[in-house]
Parts: structure tokens; C-alpha cells; sequence
């Protein structure tokens, strides 16, 4: 295990494998579910669906989720959501960055969120393109 995954893990509470808990969540750190969870989830901080947990919320807003087990209900995630391979996710999902792996059962609708403006790449000149991705790197 690596220094970084060593100091991820001492934020991270965990309920266990053999933790069934039903009501409202609340946190600020980052949460890993192992178990099964049935309520509502409301939090600042990042949630992690381990490969068995499985959680039915009426809905789930948090900063970031990873799931690798299974969920079912509305997610909002202020970040990103990562649906791992062999996750199951029923309902729908808005977050501004989205990754679903090869071996996801995700039935919903998805909505992008925290896109500042339409960009219309065809009517723009390629120069212009090019100078504004050259800006956003650093390398102007």
C-alpha cells in the first residue's frame, strides 16, 4: 500500500460487511459503505460503494461517488461519479464528470452538470481554438 492510499484510508470511515443501517447519512470525510445502507444520504464529502454494498436511497448528494457494488435511487454529485466494473446503478445521475467502466448495468438518465457555456466547435476558426487550449494548458 502506498503513502497516499495509507493516509486516504485514515479519512475514510467505513461501515463494515456486516453493517445494515437504514435512515439519514451525514458527513464531511469520505464514507465507504461495505454493507447495505437504505435512507437518504446527504454530504459534503466523497462516497464509496465497496463491490458488495448495496444501497437504495431516496437520494444521494454528496461531493464525489465511486461505485464498484450496486445503488439504486437519484444521485447528485457535485464533482464526478465512476461507476467501476461490475457496478449496478438504477436511477438517474447529474454530476459534471462522469466515467462508466466496461461491465456497468446503469439504467437512468444521466444530466452533465457545471458547464459554463456552449462551445460550438465548428463555427469557431482553428486558430482560435488552438490559442485557447494553448491558454488553458499554461503555454501561453
Amino acid at each position: 500500500m502506498s503513502k497516499r492510499e495509507r493516509l486516504d484510508d485514515s479519512n475514510t470511515v467505513v461501515l463494515g460487511k456486516t453493517t445494515s443501517f437504514t435512515g439519514m447519512l451525514k458527513f464531511e470525510t469520505t464514507l465507504k459503505i461495505q454493507g447495505t445502507f437504505k435512507g437518504t444520504i446527504e454530504a459534503s464529502g466523497a462516497l464509496i460503494v465497496d463491490k458488495d454494498a448495496v444501497v437504495e436511497a431516496d437520494h444521494i448528494t454528496v461531493s464525489s461517488l465511486t461505485v464498484y457494488g450496486s445503488i439504486s435511487g437519484t444521485v447528485f454529485a457535485m464533482d464526478k461519479v465512476d461507476m467501476m466494473s461490475g457496478a449496478r446503478v438504477h436511477g438517474d445521475v447529474s454530476a459534471s464528470r462522469l466515467r462508466i467502466a466496461d461491465g456497468v448495468l446503469f439504467e437512468g438518465k444521466c444530466k452533465m452538470t457545471g458547464v459554463e457555456k456552449d462551445v460550438e466547435i465548428f463555427q469557431r476558426p482553428t486558430e482560435e481554438i488552438k490559442a485557447d487550449l494553448q491558454r488553458v494548458n499554461g503555454r501561453a
